[in-house]
């Protein structure tokens, strides 16, 4: 008897902790980003925050406050809203180096934040909000 309550007693840990593995390793549910006007709906959390750090931060040496609104509640920013200009105008600029890169540069699929890109937002602004007009 005691023998058999072990023996239930380890199965049920063992059985526990194979629940709890698979669950953890069960891909976590995709990001639904909302307001994506020229960045891809599907994008990867990942995807999209070393875009935002590589491509948007260090290029134009600004931080989310630049071009994202604040919360109506004063904490955190509205990503989706589009209440700042500067995010419009980040879209163009997007739209425009996209542009330059497929039909001068002959880039065949260009992607924001991609090594493939010839011209990207870092190759006028280096690290400035404004660029100087010098390029």
């Amino acid at each position: 008897m005691k023998l058999n309550k072990k023996f239930i007693v380890i199965a049920a840990l063992a059985a526990t902790a194979t629940v709890t593995a698979a669950a953890a390793l069960k891909d976590p549910e995709p990001v639904h980003y909302t307001n994506l006007k020229v960045l891809p709906k599907n994008i990867s959390s990942k995807e999209l925050q070393s875009m935002m750090v590589d491509d948007f931060q260090d290029a134009l040496g600004v931080n989310c406050s630049f071009c994202h609104a604040n919360n109506k509640n004063g904490r955190g920013l509205d990503f989706a809203s589009d209440a700042k200009p500067e995010k419009e105008i980040t879209r163009e600029m997007m739209r425009m180096t996209l542009g330059i890169n497929k039909k001068y540069l002959h880039v065949k699929h260009p992607k924001i934040g991609s090594s493939a890109m010839v011209v990207s937002c870092n190759t006028c602004h280096k690290g400035q909000a404004f660029p100087d007009g010098t390029e």
